[in-house]
């Protein structure tokens, strides 16, 4: 299976090398269907690994099974691709063409898309024979990826929030909700604000740091108390308006 070692081309036994005006090039000649089945199976293979990384890190926050079942798909449609390119540098060149492709959906979670991206370079190593490369990419950035979610690497603090007041027009807000804040929080700034509904209502967003064990419902209420019963949202960082400290 890896005539040449581990690490090795699987396809290099059916390169055959050109002359072109260009300079010298490598093709490749007829593959055995062996040789197709063990690069699309590996391919399929670490997209359904793939998969799974992703379902065991994000088991909290949930996922969609459509973009699940796009991490199979993907890396076998890439490799097989490839395989169909006669030399490896139109291979290479296509491989860099997938960067480029801008999908029409709502940009989602950039672990998302860099998941995305994962399925496209194991596909890619696959595709032009490198499988046991492809195995080690694998299984190391699966490794890390693994990690990270069970330590929650990177993430925010569960009292770290957005505030989100909605406030009338007319209202001065400077200094208005500072009283309360400091009673509730041990950290506030004014991060932001925006007119709403056609510049008829200002919307004030604060980062928070909010204090342990607070009756959230009595903090909601006197902050409703000076913006005259309006809106007012308090959120997870991770779940509306991402602000990060400097």
């Amino acid at each position: 299976m890896f005539d040449h070692g581990f690490f090795g081309n699987v396809l290099s036994k059916y390169y055959e090398s050109t002359d072109s005006v260009i300079g010298s090039t490598t093709a490749l000649s007829t593959i055995k269907p062996g040789e197709f089945f063990l690069c699309v199976g590996a391919a399929l293979v670490i997209g359904f690994l793939i998969s799974l990384i992703y379902i065991i890190t994000h088991r909290k926050e949930g996922y969609s099974q459509s973009y699940v079942l796009t991490m199979i798909m993907l890396p076998t449609i890439v490799s097989l691709i490839l395989l169909l390119i006669n030399t490896t540098a139109g291979a290479l060149s296509l491989a860099g063409a997938f960067t480029l492709v801008r999908f029409r959906s709502v940009a989602g979670d950039p672990k998302d898309i860099a998941y995305i991206f994962f399925a496209m370079a194991a596909g890619v190593a696959c595709g032009i024979g490198y499988i046991g490369f492809a195995i080690v990419f694998f299984v190391i950035l699966g490794i890390v990826m693994f990690i990270l979610s069970e330590t929650d690497f990177g993430g925010c603090k569960k009292r770290h929030m957005t505030l989100k007041i909605a406030i009338p027009e007319n209202l001065d807000y400077q200094g208005v909700f500072e009283p309360v804040l400091s009673r509730y929080t041990t950290y506030y700034k004014l991060r932001r604000v925006k007119t709403t509904n056609f510049g008829t209502l200002f919307e004030l967003i604060y980062s928070v740091d909010v204090l342990d064990n607070i009756d959230q419902k009595k903090f909601v209420d006197e902050l409703r108390a000076l913006n005259g019963n309006m809106t007012i949202n308090l959120v997870f960082f991770k779940y509306d308006d991402k602000i990060y400290e400097n």
